[in-house]
């Protein structure tokens, strides 16, 4: 399988992007999806995930309330909305696939990253 993220760029604090990331295969649908980031000088972190029917998520505290992550099993997609974008936001965003048989809620679940897509968020 390979994974694509796109969507990433410069915003203005307080603006917003939507990330995507494409699927090739025709196993997307069984498979619980996540996002990571990785800021400058930091170590990947879990952002998000979704179970493989899209109905539960989780998010990392620091982007709960402002982070959607939703995904559309019949275009092969994931996404993440992001509102009130902040500067500490600023990394590259991996989509990122987990366990078949897991639940996708937690980042000990996942053991495949995409390329990943740069997200600059300016003061």
């Amino acid at each position: 399988v390979q994974l694509q993220a796109s969507g990433g760029g410069l915003v203005q604090a307080g603006g917003s992007l939507r990330l995507s990331c494409a699927a090739s295969g025709r196993t997307f649908s069984l498979y619980p999806m996540g996002w990571f980031r990785q800021a400058p000088g930091k170590e990947r972190e879990f952002v998000s995930g979704i179970n493989w029917s899209g109905d539960s998520t989780s998010y990392a505290d620091s982007v709960k309330g402002r982070f959607t992550i939703s995904r559309d099993n019949a275009k092969n997609t994931m996404y993440l909305q992001m509102n009130s974008l902040k500067p500490e936001d600023t990394a590259i965003y991996y989509c990122a696939r987990g366990d078949r048989w897991s639940t996708g809620l937690s980042p000990a679940e996942y053991n495949y990253w995409g390329q990943g897509t740069l997200v600059t968020v300016s003061s």
